[in-house]
């Protein structure tokens, strides 16, 4: 397949994902550059150790942008995007593969809790 229309279908379709799928997504997507990081730490392929860093930082950041104030439960997960943005940078100056380990549980179970909430609402 074209690469160019590959790219224009994976825009198309993440266009035309709910709010609720697009978070399923970001969630997924930290999850795995958080094992990409890993695998490229123990590697030791530095700067595709960092790209994939940037991207779960990216996403964090983009997680907490979007967060509705209104809500309470927004709150806490603001301080815990803080955390990830926070750890993050260390985990990236300091190549700390334990840091990391414990940053990708909690990526998990994040992952695990917004899919729990995504069945709970009926969706699937």
């Amino acid at each position: 397949m074209d690469a160019g229309l590959n790219q224009e279908y994976r825009r198309q379709m993440i266009l035309n994902m709910t709010q609720q799928e697009l978070l399923l997504l970001l969630v997924d997507e930290l999850k795995k550059n958080g094992k990409i990081a890993a695998l490229r730490l123990d590697r030791k392929e530095y700067p595709e150790f960092e790209q994939a860093l940037d991207r779960c930082k990216d996403i964090v950041n983009y997680l907490n942008e979007t967060l509705d104030g209104q809500y309470e439960i927004s709150h806490e997960l603001a301080r815990m995007y803080e955390y990830f943005d926070y750890q993050l940078i260390r985990i990236k100056l300091g190549r700390n593969k334990e840091a990391l380990e414990h940053l990708q549980g909690m990526f998990g179970e994040l992952q695990d809790a917004f899919h729990e909430a995504d069945k709970r609402t009926g969706r699937k």
